[in-house]
């Protein structure tokens, strides 16, 4: 991702890479996953899932198995005319997660994309587009008065694709394009847990779920859990639910 393109398809080798560039960039995950961290930040982006990351920022990022994601760069601010507007997406780093009718706008413009892929002026309309819908709906979401429920089905769905790694409460906010302050109050008036409660319980049901199955180790459990260590899923694991992973697996085989 090293030449200056509006948009384009990419495929990313396994291989981690690092590097920065003088432009903002949006990805968006298209096919498989990609693993993508942004000063420190990290998060896998399945179909659907994205991330902004602003110029002059390291990042890192590589495939998993077969992938596909679509790469929009905003050139600078002049050449726009100065719609300082769009530029406010990337004062921080972030992921999110598309609704489905903008994953739909998404399809669309990537298979005019897959076909035209050397018409810089197409490409052009289409990061403009992407971009502009991308910055409207979050400032709605910003300022929209009465907001309705917290979409936790998308939210379930992240949980559930990073379920082996480090989940923050600012990746579980992308998911619906809030600040971690206002998701975190918002969250916990709906569910009556903190997000880290609600991730917890999350990891706890499906090491009950591989426990009865009974084909996985207790460091393998742990692992897939997102736990850092055996010893500490076995420690978290017994103070909820009263006993040890091993009794839990004899007494539910």
């Amino acid at each position: 991702m090293s030449l200056f393109k509006s948009c384009e398809i990419l495929t990313l080798p396994a291989e981690m890479a690092v590097h920065q560039h003088h432009y903002n960039q949006m990805v968006i995950g298209l096919n498989g996953q990609t693993e993508f961290d942004i000063a420190g930040n990290g998060s896998l982006l399945g179909p659907g899932q994205g991330c902004l990351v602003a110029s002059e920022q390291d990042h890192a990022f590589g495939g998993l198995g077969r992938n596909s994601i679509l790469v929009v760069n905003l050139p600078p601010c002049t050449a726009l005319g100065g719609e300082e507007r769009l530029y406010n997406l990337f004062e921080q780093p972030r992921y999110f997660q598309l609704q489905p009718e903008a994953r739909r706008l998404v399809s669309a413009l990537s298979q005019q994309i897959r076909s035209h892929p050397e018409d810089e002026l197409l490409g052009q309309a289409c990061a403009r587009t992407l971009i502009c819908a991308l910055q409207r709906y979050m400032a709605e979401a910003r300022v929209r008065p009465r907001r309705p429920p917290l979409n936790l089905e998308l939210i379930d769905d992240y949980i559930g694709q990073h379920l082996h790694r480090r989940i923050t409460v600012a990746q579980l906010a992308g998911c619906v394009f809030l600040g971690e302050s206002q998701f975190h109050l918002l969250f916990r008036e709906q569910t009556g847990r903190t997000p880290y409660q609600y991730v917890l319980e999350k990891r706890l049901a499906e090491a009950c779920r591989l426990l009865s199955d009974g084909r996985h180790s207790l460091a393998e459990i742990a692992q897939r859990c997102g736990f850092s260590s055996q010893s500490l899923f076995t420690q978290v694991f017994s103070r909820h639910h009263g006993l040890s992973p091993a009794r839990y697996r004899k007494m539910h085989r």
